[in-house]
């Protein structure tokens, strides 16, 4: 974690909109017939501006558009955004912007464009290397258009990094090899691997419920996890993060700022923000948001004190997923109080002796055979 007292502020962007919804996706996207974008626009700089008043002072160190599907803003929308930030708090050197965005041909058209309105690193979608995974998965594109897509990133953006979903029913592990030394072969900088969960309210989690779909069980997860993180530490990229590897300085700056529990600023619907000890929340549904930046200003829902404990608490279950951990005395200034009343030392100590943390009296660190059973860490650890 960083020393510095005051790093640069981080600013989310949240895009609602998406042309279909992806049958294992829980995020705040939303489908519409149509979209009025100069609307959206004005409401996007309306909530940017009341944030900027807010956290005045500060310098921009990372943008990140995400969604939805923010590969369907207009450029003109996300140069806007961009300038108005800029005016706002100002652009640390070497700031990182970027966005997500579906592999499709009709949006990698814009990707030139996204580059000249600023954006300097793009987050794809692929998601697998499989047709029929994709299919399975609810994608619009095939692996064809996703590669192509893929190359049409590399020539814009000096920063590409892309998702992946595994453990999906019926995976082998060879299988899953094969996909994940094809993906490192692209040679982007940075990937997400991510396992493939059943979320609440999803159509998947419908279909679960029904015995219509089974995913891996927890010795063939485990054993799919080991071997993503062996591969790809292999390969020259480490996970930094649980699901996140990067080449060394290629990791994402702006998700380092969540976890690293910075400042964060959050625009648009449903999208969250910690700001000097308060925790934000935007409207969630898209009409609801655009309502309140209409009356307000703004479309912050809440904006209340965090307690000290609370905030420490927070830190600790970011902070842990890192692979350097986290800076104890840190955590202690943000929760005003010993470790000792924040952390299970008890706990933490049995854990260490099994190999699974590493404590010593500035750091913990979560061990690479400890982050398997990271959630079961964290509850032990981390006082409620």
């Amino acid at each position: 974690m960083t020393a510095d007292p005051t790093p640069p502020l981080a600013l989310y962007v949240h895009w609602p909109f998406c042309v279909s919804k992806c049958p294992y996706c829980d995020f705040n996207s939303h489908v519409r017939e149509s979209v009025d974008q100069l609307a959206w626009r004005d409401a996007l700089l309306a909530d940017l501006a009341h944030e900027a008043r807010a956290l005045p002072g500060r310098r921009l160190g990372s943008i990140f558009f995400g969604g939805g599907t923010p590969s369907l803003m207009p450029p003109a929308t996300v140069a806007a955004i961009l300038a108005a930030a800029e005016r706002a708090w100002g652009f640390a050197d070497a700031i990182e912007i970027t966005l997500e965005a579906n592999p499709s041909s009709v949006e990698a058209a814009r990707f030139a464009d996204l580059a000249a309105a600023g954006v300097n690193r793009v987050s794809l979608g692929l998601q697998a290397l499989d047709d029929a995974a994709l299919r399975f998965l609810g994608r619009a594109h095939g692996v064809d258009e996703g590669l192509a897509a893929l190359a049409t990133a590399q020539a814009a953006f000096g920063r590409v990094s892309f998702d992946l979903i595994y453990a999906r029913p019926g995976q082998s592990l060879a299988a899953w090899e094969a996909e994940l030394r094809r993906a490192i072969g692209f040679g982007t900088e940075h990937l997400s691997l991510y396992q493939l969960t059943i979320e609440p309210g999803t159509r998947f989690a419908t279909e679960a419920a029904a015995g219509r779909l089974t995913i891996p069980d927890e010795d063939s997860a485990a054993d799919l996890f080991e071997t993503t993180r062996t591969i790809a530490a292999a390969a020259g990229l480490p996970a930094y993060e649980i699901s996140n590897h990067a080449r060394p300085g290629a990791e994402s700056r702006h998700n380092l700022a969540y976890w690293r529990y910075q400042d964060y600023a959050g625009i648009g619907p449903g999208a969250h923000g910690r700001r000097a000890g308060l925790a934000t929340a935007r409207h969630k549904k898209p009409e609801n948001w655009l309502g309140a930046v209409a009356r307000n200003g703004h479309g912050a829902q809440i904006e209340d004190a965090l307690a000290p404990s609370e905030r420490a608490k927070e830190a600790l279950l970011m902070g842990l997923r890192l692979r350097e951990g986290i800076d104890l005395a840190r955590v202690a200034q943000i929760g005003a109080a010993p470790i000792a009343d924040l952390i299970d030392e008890p706990a933490t100590a049995r854990l260490a002796a099994q190999g699974l943390v590493t404590r010593d009296r500035d750091r913990l660190v979560v061990n690479e055979t400890g982050m398997l059973l990271l959630d079961a860490i964290l509850a032990a650890i981390v006082r409620a």
